[in-house]
């Protein structure tokens, strides 16, 4: 399971939670420019615009989670098992493999309404990687600064939605996600008025009411509605260590703990659990990729900008994943 989001202060934030229950080499990896991409069906993406984003490198070739590029478009890949359909290849349609949409569409767009020309002729193909990394069913979440976009291709084929909320998780369909948020529209962050019995005193007993009733749970419909009442309601100053701390907030607020999502038991009964991986937000206007993991809550960051974006080669940098402490009191040394 997964959720991604969207803030925007003085600048403009994009990331997401990853919630799996094991981790790949993950890396924050930079795409530079002339990285080239020889494509199973579409021929060979040889230039480019610059990326930067969570992947799993193989190869050289960068399997992105999320990205965004060096124009600001942003873009992640969330679980969507069940209702993802991938097709062979089609004639007179763009033919792109899964794993080959984040690369083929941010590597050429600058903007949403770029990327919506592109997926109204796209069909995502059903090409494996590699034999061992077979397709994942996914469905993507794509942003700029103006609009957000959810894009799915079930068995009635690829469909555009707008994002109004600027939020996604994975099943079911992002417009059932819409349906199901406007069971919660008198949800407030404000003291609740009593509306139920007129000239009955109600007494608030306690501060958060005006939200109550809004969901807890880690189910990809609950984490819908929390997240898009966390981020609607969100307030923060517009410098940037206030905006990165508002998002990982928001993000904080539907994040998986060890030992709350369990899926399955080994032999000896050790619970096979879901949890928070990594979550990361990136500055798409600065191109400055920020992320924290499970075992390490201070925040990293990645510069796309500090690396050579004309080269032909990814650059990877390593998660920190070991919790970094800082002690304000030293130990006396002193003799």
């Amino acid at each position: 399971m997964c959720t991604a989001a969207t803030y925007k202060t003085k600048d403009f934030y994009f990331g997401r939670n990853l919630d799996l229950e094991f981790s790949y080499h993950e890396t924050v990896t930079v795409t530079p420019r002339n990285k080239v991409f020889a494509l199973r069906h579409a021929g060979q993406l040889d230039h480019h615009f610059a990326l930067i984003g969570m992947a799993f490198v193989v190869g050289d070739y960068p399997l992105y989670y999320d990205a965004t590029n060096e124009k600001g478009l942003s873009m992640a890949g969330l679980n969507f098992p069940g209702n993802a359909h991938y097709n062979k290849p089609v004639e007179g349609k763009d033919n792109v493999a899964s794993f080959e949409l984040v690369p083929w569409l941010l590597g050429q767009c600058a903007t949403v309404e770029e990327a919506k020309a592109l997926l109204e002729r796209i069909n995502i193909t059903d090409d494996a990687f590699s034999k061992e990394l077979q397709p994942s069913p996914l469905h993507w979440m794509i942003a700029d600064k103006n609009q957000t976009i959810v894009f799915e291709q079930t068995v009635d084929g690829g469909k555009i939605y707008d994002n109004p909320v600027g939020v996604m998780t994975n099943n079911p369909t992002f417009d059932y996600h819409l349906l199901h948020l406007a069971d919660y529209m008198n949800a407030s962050a404000d003291v609740p008025e009593n509306k139920l019995a007129k000239g009955v005193q109600f007494n608030a007993y306690s501060r958060g009411m005006g939200g109550f009733g809004i969901p807890g749970d880690l189910s990809s419909a609950s984490r819908f509605v929390k997240v898009a009442f966390t981020k609607m309601n969100s307030i923060s100053g517009d410098s940037e260590s206030a905006s990165i701390s508002q998002f990982f907030k928001i993000l904080g607020s539907v994040e998986q703990q060890k030992g709350c999502c369990r899926l399955s038991y080994e032999d000896d009964g050790t619970p096979v659990c879901e949890y928070t991986i990594y979550s990361s937000c990136c500055n798409t206007d600065k191109g400055i990729y920020y992320y924290t993991t499970y075992e390490n809550s201070q925040i990293s960051a990645v510069d796309m900008h500090n690396e050579d974006l004309d080269g032909t080669s990814t650059i990877s940098y390593e998660l920190v994943k070991d919790q970094q402490i800082n002690y304000q009191n030293k130990p006396n040394t002193a003799e």
